[in-house]
């Protein structure tokens, strides 16, 4: 769609990130982000004023907007146009890291001997509740009525 054949008021209605867009699919090349906003207020025959007031809110709107890309040195376009690099392991390499992985636990295992492992026997939770019991009475209820 070519921003000449749209009308003002649509113009005015849509969001600047979707005239941005526009823009940069028109254009056909990157933009700073400056340059992309006041072509943005150019269109929509907003005051200069609203470029300081607004360029903040621009670049949050493009940031969290996926269909464009920050490029180097501080340029945008849009994410059609690039590809992102996406890394795919090899086999092999997955191989060797299994290796290590499997060398690594075997050193782990062959540290820890049964002398190296101190079992604190004084500490036994089942020993606690038993001397918590041993000073109580069981009384049946029998006896009980006797008293």
């Amino acid at each position: 769609m070519n921003l000449k054949d749209i009308p003002k008021e649509e113009l005015e209605t849509m969001g600047y990130d979707e005239i941005a867009y526009l823009i940069l699919e028109k254009n056909g090349k990157k933009m700073k982000l400056l340059d992309l906003f006041k072509k943005v207020c150019e269109i929509l025959d907003l005051p200069e004023s609203i470029i300081e007031e607004r360029i903040a809110d621009f670049f949050e709107l493009l940031s969290i907007n996926k269909k464009f890309v920050l490029l180097e040195n501080g340029y945008w376009d849009l994410a059609t146009k690039h590809v992102q690099n996406i890394v795919v392991e090899d086999e092999e390499e997955d191989q060797v890291a299994d290796e290590l992985d499997e060398d690594s636990d075997d050193n782990v295992e062959e540290a820890t001997d049964e002398e190296d492992i101190f079992y604190d026997n004084d500490l036994d939770q089942d020993d606690e509740e038993e001397d918590d019991l041993k000073d109580l009475v069981i009384v049946d209820e029998e006896d009980e009525s006797i008293q």
